[in-house]
């Protein structure tokens, strides 16, 4: 009985995660944030209780893979993507500094750079999230580009060994044992 109170806490709380994050990850689309990176981890906690999450994780991990491969082959790509993040740190920078309105602005000053340190900061988490993620791609992927093929085979091997997983524990659970 105590196994099953775990249980249930545990997918309770996985569910719990999975939803806020996707419902983040959405929010962060339209506001300042890592909207793309916050639905993804959604998706990747809900793929462990709904199979049919599962199937749609697949190709955007596979999406996402590809492009961090591609980003990493050259010198000019890394470059590139280290100025957008540096410009994203300094821009959550100067929108926690929250300047004064220029004379131009044709809204009430309140309405310059809202939010303050809060989007500032959620600008600047971005910029090291990305970061991050421009040095495991490098270390990952420079000189050893991603291979669809290889992925997709290593892919079906889990998915595979997972449904086996399951009926074992159905059987299990049921009292049928194998053989």
């Amino acid at each position: 009985m105590r196994r099953l109170g775990y249980v249930a806490a545990k997918r309770l709380a996985l569910e719990t995660l999975g939803w806020t994050l996707v419902v983040l990850g959405i929010a962060a689309l339209f506001l300042p944030g890592p909207g793309l990176l916050t639905l993804f981890a959604g998706m990747v906690v809900l793929s462990q209780q709904y199979e049919w999450f599962e199937k749609r994780v697949d190709p955007v991990k596979r999406v996402a893979l590809e492009g961090a491969s591609r980003g990493v082959q050259t010198w000019p790509r890394i470059t590139g993507s280290v100025l957008g993040v540096a410009w994203l740190v300094g821009l959550g920078i100067y929108w926690g500094e929250h300047p004064p309105a220029p004379g131009w602005w044709p809204f009430d000053p309140d309405w310059w750079f809202i939010g303050g340190w809060g989007t500032g900061g959620s600008l600047i988490a971005s910029g090291l999230i990305g970061l991050a993620l421009i040095v495991y791609s490098i270390r990952r992927f420079r000189g050893n580009p991603y291979d669809h093929e290889v992925e997709t085979e290593r892919e079906r091997e889990r998915h595979e060994a997972r449904h086996r997983e399951k009926e074992e524990r159905r059987r299990l659970r049921h009292g049928v044992t194998s053989g």
